[in-house]
């Protein structure tokens, strides 16, 4: 959207201030639990407007995307737009960010096709226990379960999520029949069948006339100049119908396939496969089943959830890596959109960035958005049928793509290179199973975390005194193996020497690292000579009192402690005991 457009009206409300934080039962509190109150009141015309194209340019998104996604979650056409309206009204009421959207998208449909088999009733059902969990983990405040999920394992499963989506889309790009989903089966079967695309060249033409045109008017959107007030009213207006038709791009390159598929068939020839038939109206509202009748008997809730396994930790942990702090809206949309049997669903990048693009000014955005796709349920259906499979092909691959993050191997090869062993695991076993590859590289993260833990590393100064700084906190694992070094550097030499250690990124420490510094300040008092701290934190001094630790001689500053310990005059220690602690810790530790 034209830059000029943006600065119309009035400032558009922040995320931040439209959920603020107070307490329980005062005005704030509950626009913190319901944030339209925070921005409704305010609601302008002017907002109204720049909502209005924010949500129409969202819908224009998001119905081929839908129809696109259903594919790869291998559900029907019509549980995509099931599930791309829920999210919309919900938003409206709880959302605390004027871009957000939240709806169907790539990653979290493959996730869907993994988890449940192609089953409507395990997708809807998925939906709504993945939004339980999620509003469990909002109000048990869990969010730090997803702290340590790291960057690069993110990487790896959304880069190797890229690559099963769109190597997934080639059997329709080239109108392949009967692959499996499996990937590494998948990657068989094309190979081997990908010789009968000469009998389909129609949808390996059509495909990739449509990934031309998509990637033509991406670019063209993103090198559109910025319209400035001086131009002439004809520029502003052609850089409008520009704008509008780059933003809209997946419903016109749809449009145009189902327009070419539509000549063809009226000629009684089809050269395309085409989506089918899509279930017409608006879905029912009904709860989702927690039973299955198939022809081998009925399917129990018991074994259904068994049947999903791994997937009711997987899907709500993805839907919720962009922020725990929409766990309460996230949720809520998949409990209620599995009324109206609707997969599980998330906030999608592309989409907000689309609605940032376009001005939007508050979550009433996405009502229009909402309100656009059930209109298109209630009468569009039936040309919907007529949408190439390799048209939504080219959406889904198009959409996918970016992604793809290619330069983080180059990045974290050059910042800090053993990132990218939990980054590989990741990537690698993510085309085996998701959860596996998560799991792993989950793990491989923690446990770097926890060597890092074990093994801080050790600033030596060398002089008339020893001094000793662990570089990071000291913690447990660490106590042995700093006992061990200092032992090295200061008792094992010959004469053995006095040392100091330096503490000040020592913040807190436990009952075991008391018991080591202990034995340590033993070890040098049998040898004779002295071990001084510097720089304890109030923290360390007041669990150091607790303990009655005996023997521990601290000060201030590091050239109080070099200088007793060369046993020049003027300097005392102090010990650690409450008599002997500086006036100024008294109070920090009374405090």
């Amino acid at each position: 959207m034209p830059s000029s457009v943006k600065a119309l009206g009035p400032a558009r409300p922040s995320g931040a201030n439209m959920a603020p934080q107070a307490h329980c039962c005062s005005p704030a509190a509950v626009q913190r639990w319901l944030p339209i109150l925070a921005w409704l009141p305010d609601y302008s015309l002017q907002w109204l407007k720049m909502d209005l194209i924010a949500g129409l340019s969202v819908g224009l998104t998001v119905i081929p995307q839908a129809l696109a996604y259903a594919e790869v979650a291998g559900l029907p056409p019509q549980y995509g737009l099931y599930s791309a309206f829920m999210g919309c009204f919900v938003y409206f009421f709880l959302g605390t960010s004027r871009d957000v959207t939240l709806g169907p998208t790539a990653i979290m449909s493959l996730l869907v096709s993994f988890y449940t088999f192609h089953e409507p009733a395990y997708a809807v059902l998925l939906a709504f226990l993945s939004g339980c969990i999620q509003l469990a983990m909002g109000f048990l405040r869990l969010g730090f379960l997803l702290d340590f999920i790291s960057c690069p394992v993110i990487k790896g499963f959304t880069s190797a999520a890229t690559i099963t989506i769109g190597f997934g889309q080639i059997k329709n790009l080239l109108g392949l029949q009967d692959i499996p989903r499996q990937f590494f089966l998948q990657v068989y079967q094309i190979f081997r069948k990908v010789g009968e695309t000469r009998y389909l060249v129609g949808d390996a033409v059509l495909g990739l006339v449509c990934m031309v045109l998509l990637l033509v008017l991406r670019l063209m959107r993103d090198h559109v100049p910025p319209v400035h007030p001086e131009m002439p009213p004809g520029v502003r207006l052609s850089h409008g119908l520009v704008w509008t038709a780059t933003t809209a791009r997946n419903a016109l390159v749809v449009s145009f396939a189902a327009l070419v598929a539509y000549s063809f068939e009226v000629t009684g020839y089809q050269p395309f496969v085409l989506t089918g038939q899509t279930a017409e109206g608006l879905p029912p509202v009904r709860i989702p089943s927690f039973s299955v009748t198939t022809a081998n008997g009925t399917v129990s809730f018991t074994e259904m959830v068994q049947d999903m396994g791994a997937g009711l930790a997987v899907v709500p942990l993805v839907g919720l890596l962009e922020s725990i702090a929409v766990a309460k809206s996230f949720g809520l949309t998949n409990v209620l959109g599995s009324l109206v049997s609707s997969y599980p669903v998330t906030g999608s990048f592309g989409r907000t960035a689309v609605n940032a693009q376009s001005g939007v000014c508050t979550p009433a955005g996405g009502l229009v958005t909402g309100v656009l796709v059930l209109l298109s349920l209630d009468y569009l259906t039936s040309l919907f049928s007529y949408i190439p499979k390799s048209a939504l092909a080219a959406v889904i691959v198009m959409a996918v793509a970016p992604l793809f993050d290619a330069r983080i191997f180059a990045t974290l090869w050059r910042v800090k290179r053993l990132d990218l062993l939990p980054l590989c695991v990741t990537f690698l076993l993510c085309f085996w199973e998701v959860q596996y590859g998560i799991l792993a590289g989950t793990l491989v993260s923690v446990l770097i975390l926890l060597h890092s833990v074990a093994r801080p590393k050790l600033q030596v100064s060398e002089g008339p005194v020893l001094v000793l700084q662990p570089a990071s906190g000291l913690h447990f694992p660490a106590v042995e193996a700093l006992r061990e070094a200092i032992l090295t550097r200061a008792l094992e030499a010959s004469p053995p020497r006095c040392a100091v250690l330096e503490c000040t990124h020592i913040c807190s420490i436990d009952y075991t690292v008391v018991l080591g510094l202990e034995e340590l300040v033993g070890d040098f008092h049998r040898h004779g000579v002295t071990l001084a701290f510097v720089g304890l934190q109030v923290p360390v001094l007041r669990v150091l009192l607790s303990a009655d630790l005996k023997g521990v001689q601290y000060f201030s500053t590091l050239e109080e402690a070099e200088k007793y310990l060369r046993q020049e005059p003027g300097t005392q220690p102090y010990n650690v005991s409450e008599d002997s602690v500086p006036e100024h810790k008294i109070a920090l530790l009374k405090a």
